[in-house]
């Protein structure tokens, strides 16, 4: 029974683990659902080579929260899997309904906790206790920026490739006004290797810069397509952002009506 016992108190411990990682992964401004797989993946040595796991490889506080959960994680299965060994191995008696019980209390114990893992409930309470501990005992930066951007629906941060030809090459941010089109330039990777944070009206950018632009994914996707000198096509672009504004702010003003 205490074998059985120990092996729910790692499996609650290793739940506790990956949460703690895939909130503190979160906060390096990976999205919830990523930082989540990420955290499961490499705290079971699951290895998914995908893109994603480049953007963890690539980012030094992001290494060390995997590596930590590597390392924890091969503690963990060795030790589930030792309790679970003891927990029917070492039992010589062969009673049958002592074996029973025994089953009964492993099934049960894991359904709660997979339950409990599950519960959005308990995720909201776990999440703002990882928060309030990351704040005090480190120094990472622990802001939710996914949260605060609202990077739901249909708005996101994307990088667009400066290629010839294209509506964005050679043109002063100011003349392209990608703001009328909803879309927010935050910073530029110039093919150089640079980084321009905040460009000025003035930037101009060139072939093989790369834009952090953060906005609506179609109206992001529509201005990298654009071919230069398609004014047709930024007119539309404005008036297309003009009634999606308009529209959320009879939604705000909707809600703050009924709120008040």
């Amino acid at each position: 029974m205490t074998a059985i016992l120990s092996l729910l108190l790692v499996v609650t411990l290793s739940i506790l683990v990956t949460r703690i990682a895939a909130v503190a992964l979160r906060h390096t401004g990976l999205a919830r659902q990523t930082a989540r797989f990420q955290a499961r993946s490499a705290f079971s040595g699951a290895g998914f080579t995908t893109s994603e796991s480049e953007l963890v490889v690539n980012h030094p506080v992001r290494r060390r929260i995997v590596l930590a959960l590597m390392l924890l994680g091969n503690a963990g299965i060795v030790t589930a899997v030792s309790s679970l060994i003891l927990a029917f191995v070492t039992d010589s008696s062969g009673d049958a309904q002592g074996l029973f019980y025994k089953i009964l209390l492993l099934v049960g114990g894991l359904v709660v906790l997979w339950a409990i893992s599950l519960s959005p409930w308990a995720d909201r309470v776990l999440s703002r206790l990882v928060d309030r501990a990351l704040k005090r005992f480190t120094r990472l930066d622990v802001q939710d920026y996914e949260g605060l951007l609202h990077l739901a629906g249909d708005y996101r941060i994307m990088e667009m490739a400066v290629e010839p030809g294209t509506w964005l090459e050679g043109r002063a941010l100011s003349d392209l006004r990608p703001a009328d089109e909803g879309v927010l330039v935050l910073g530029i990777v110039t093919r150089d290797g640079d980084w321009l944070g905040t460009p000025a009206g003035d930037t101009r950018p060139r072939a093989g810069d790369t834009l952090v632009v953060y906005g609506r994914t179609r109206a992001i996707r529509e201005l990298t397509e654009r071919h230069a000198g398609d004014e047709r096509g930024h007119r539309e672009a404005v008036a297309t952002q003009d009634r999606v504004a308009a529209g959320e702010r009879r939604r705000a003003t909707g809600e703050t009506g009924r709120a008040g």
